[in-house]
């Protein structure tokens, strides 16, 4: 099935070009998002005339997304967990603590899903690098620091 985009979608390509996807793609995820139209006569006409004010849309969405990214420059974030002596956490570090941390340190709000965790979920104290996915291809990588609760 044929799509015109209407954002920039990973390897698929850029606003306003034509891609080709399976049809349960299409159906389930690309037209309920508003990601993509079906690449119809009517469709390329109609995304023609409406092309300038996607693109300043999409560009609109890539700034707030670098001015986030601004916000994570060398941030360093702590999380405090319970662990045993050896370092090992009672429990984890998950994505949704990460996003909260993050969030109470910048004062913006970031959910889990935008956090890319190396190995899945945290169990060990240390320190971790952890890259922060904010769309529209704009990452940043913050330090997380992982440190033993005092009782």
């Amino acid at each position: 099935m044929n799509v015109i985009l209407l954002e920039k979608i990973g390897k698929l390509g850029n606003v306003g070009d034509t891609a080709a996807v399976k049809a349960g793609f299409a159906r389930n995820f690309l037209f309920p998002t508003g990601k993509a139209i079906p690449a119809t006569k009517a469709n390329v006409a109609e995304f023609e005339s409406r092309k300038a004010e996607l693109m300043a849309a999409h560009n609109e969405n890539v700034a707030a997304a670098q001015a986030r990214a601004e916000k994570l420059k060398d941030l360093t974030v702590t999380i405090e967990a319970n662990a045993g002596e050896e370092g090992k956490l009672f429990g984890s570090v998950g994505t949704a603590d990460i996003a909260e941390a993050v969030s109470a340190a910048t004062g913006a709000e970031f959910v889990k899903a935008e956090v890319r965790l190396p190995l899945g979920v945290i169990r060990e104290t240390g320190e971790f690098e952890i890259t922060m996915d904010l769309g529209f291809e704009v990452e940043e990588d913050i330090k997380l620091v992982v440190v033993a609760q005092s009782l």
